[in-house]
């Protein structure tokens, strides 16, 4: 939906029948809550049935009661403190058997985000990936790790791969400053977005770099300047955000690269093989030559 979700609902509360406006006001005030209720239950605790809460979704403009409910999760994400997150979790998890319900949530993650990733725009990723001059990728917060997994590798596949640090946003541009349309800009973010890489993206598209977006959703601050949109699931976990599905996206990007940079890669561990072989030699003789002088 273009409006914020309770924006909308307000100002379509004049046109609601009596039971609709019962299932408004509940949203608005527990949106928390709501997000992670069935049309079954939420009808209950309103007190009207489970057919009065799907026509209400359709009646906001949603395709269903799925969709408003997927709303309603994307819209939370944002505006939930960690608090509210925990109270959340024990509502819905619990106590009792959270690694079998947290594996089984990513579990389901990882299906989502296969479901919802585009081929083409992988596909996109990747042949700008392995064509750019300087690759540079840039993930703040909770996306940092991510970067800095895709840095790692990538670093032994290129020779010009920079990850960039976001302490300041004068020093983010100092690192970025000279992309260039034959550049690729790799931008990793997910609620709450980081205004970095948002800023960063802008910046890399003026100067006509290609830029790729690993993101949750299509209405992602990132996806509008994006060249190839990728989406992976990160829902929420308790006061954090699950990354099992983004970084299972990560090394899909990786592997797929690599198989297209065989060469390099095997020159390149080669070469450290080589260089592991001389130092075990160099110590050897070193610490042979410190027993004498003993």
């Amino acid at each position: 939906m273009e409006k914020d979700l309770l924006e909308l609902i307000e100002l379509n509360m004049g046109s609601f029948s009596k039971g609709q406006k019962l299932i408004a006001n509940y949203i608005l005030n527990h949106y928390d809550k709501a997000a992670f209720m069935t049309a079954a239950k939420l009808g209950a605790t309103v007190g009207v049935s489970e057919s009065t809460v799907v026509r209400f979704a359709t009646e906001i403009g949603f395709d269903g009661y799925p969709k408003l409910q997927k709303a309603l999760h994307e819209m939370i994400r944002n505006r939930l403190t960690s608090v509210q997150r925990i109270q959340v979790t024990d509502e819905q998890i619990g106590q009792d058997d959270v690694l079998d319900k947290v594996l089984n949530l990513d579990i389901e993650k990882i299906r989502k985000t296969l479901e919802e990733t585009s081929r083409k725009d992988f596909e996109q990723a990747v042949d700008s990936i392995v064509n750019a001059e300087t690759i540079y990728i840039i993930g703040t917060r909770s996306a940092a790790p991510l970067a800095s997994f895709m840095w790692f590798y990538f670093n032994q596949m290129f020779k010009h791969v920079r990850l960039v640090q976001t302490t300041s946003v004068s020093e983010m541009f100092e690192q970025i400053m000279r992309i260039e349309p034959q550049d690729v800009l790799i931008g990793i973010s997910f609620p709450r977005y980081s205004n970095n890489t948002v800023k960063a993206f802008r910046y890399a598209k003026d100067c006509g770099g290609t830029v790729v977006a690993i993101t949750d959703s299509p209405k992602s601050p990132l996806a509008k300047k994006a060249d190839s949109l990728l989406l992976a699931r990160s829902d929420m976990v308790s006061f954090i955000d699950s990354l099992v599905a983004p970084l299972s996206l990560v090394n899909a990007l990786v592997v797929a690269v690599g198989l297209k940079k065989r060469e390099e890669i095997s020159t390149t561990y080669q070469k450290l093989e080589y260089i592991w072989d001389e130092y075990q030699v160099y110590a050897k003789n070193r610490e042979k030559m410190e027993n004498k002088d003993i």
